[in-house]
């Protein structure tokens, strides 16, 4: 079992400490985690950094951790920008980057993007080979549904061969065995309870049978929201304000993973036995408290 930590990205207006910051992911590595993952939200409620631009400066301020977010909705972005926003930072990280990449589902803003929903999953996998081609093709020739590039060059490739490692983020049966045959590895959502994941992992073994694809190598994990508190009562109400801040709406708790170290090592187990190789631990609140006392009191316990 390996662990990652979050990384925190929600900042009050103003009160972003980079100090702190940098402290608070030199500590991750002096811990042992092996990466440190952000999330994307570009329109919401919650203060929260977006995670390109966090996770270039969490790669200046360490010099180990992977560095990864899940997931990137990459249909509401330009698939050549985004591949050389990546590219650039898989090269500045020294290869250190993971990428995740997901639908995002039809409940979004489209029109905020200027993308028509109508074909959403087309043009996410229409974007996803784009990025690939700008990753590998020393001249990229592409005539696409959505997108068409002729005799176009993009240098640097990535740090990484031939890209970084592509972390699909899914629920539906249809979407997991499309990140069978499109990605290297799947990480489980943190709004997905522990049930509805194995039943994920079941699927996801299924489509790798049936693709003749090694499951060792294709990498499983989860997200997972944890509060370690001695006060079980208190920790469920700070872990359903949290939700509730990151979500906007309530009855999410039962995805989540809190109380005293030892509900949090049965919580944690159970997801291990899942099927999750990576967890990433993700605490709502007091980050840094958070950390040190996974770092000590609960992964400890599950090697």
């Amino acid at each position: 079992m390996r662990f990652a930590i979050s990384i925190p990205q929600d900042v009050t207006d103003r009160e972003f400490d980079p100090a702190a910051f940098r402290a608070h992911l030199e500590r991750a590595e002096e811990l042992g985690f092996e990466g440190a993952w952000t999330q994307e939200q570009v329109l919401g409620s919650a203060s929260r950094l977006s995670p390109i631009e966090t996770m270039a400066f969490a790669a200046a301020c360490t010099g180990r951790l992977r560095l990864g977010c899940a997931v990137l909705v990459t249909p509401l972005h330009s698939p050549v920008h985004l591949a050389k926003s990546l590219s650039t930072l898989d090269q500045l990280s020294r290869g250190r980057l993971d990428v995740g990449v997901g639908t995002g589902g039809r409940g979004r803003m489209f029109g905020a993007f200027g993308v028509d929903p109508d074909g959403l999953v087309a043009r996410f996998t229409e974007g996803l080979n784009l990025m690939k081609a700008c990753w590998t093709e020393p001249r990229i020739d592409f005539d696409g549904r959505f997108w068409q590039v002729e005799g176009a060059a993009m240098e640097p490739k990535p740090f990484q061969r031939p890209h970084p490692p592509i972390w699909f983020g899914a629920h539906a049966p249809a979407a997991l065995r499309r990140a069978v045959r499109h990605g290297d590895a799947f990480i489980g959502a943190g709004s997905a309870t522990t049930e509805q994941f194995a039943g994920e992992v079941r699927v996801l073994r299924e489509a790798l049978a049936d693709e003749g694809r090694d499951a060792a190598s294709f990498p499983i994990g989860k997200r997972v929201y944890i509060a370690v508190d001695d006060d079980a009562a208190r920790a469920g109400e700070r872990v359903a304000a949290g939700l509730r801040n990151l979500y906007g709406r309530d009855g999410l708790s039962d995805v989540a993973v809190w109380g005293p170290p030892d509900a949090c090592v049965r919580g944690l187990r159970e997801v291990a036995d899942a099927g999750a190789e990576l967890i990433l631990l993700t605490p709502l609140f007091d980050d840094l408290e958070q950390m040190e006392r996974l770092a000590a009191e609960v992964i400890p316990r599950l090697g």
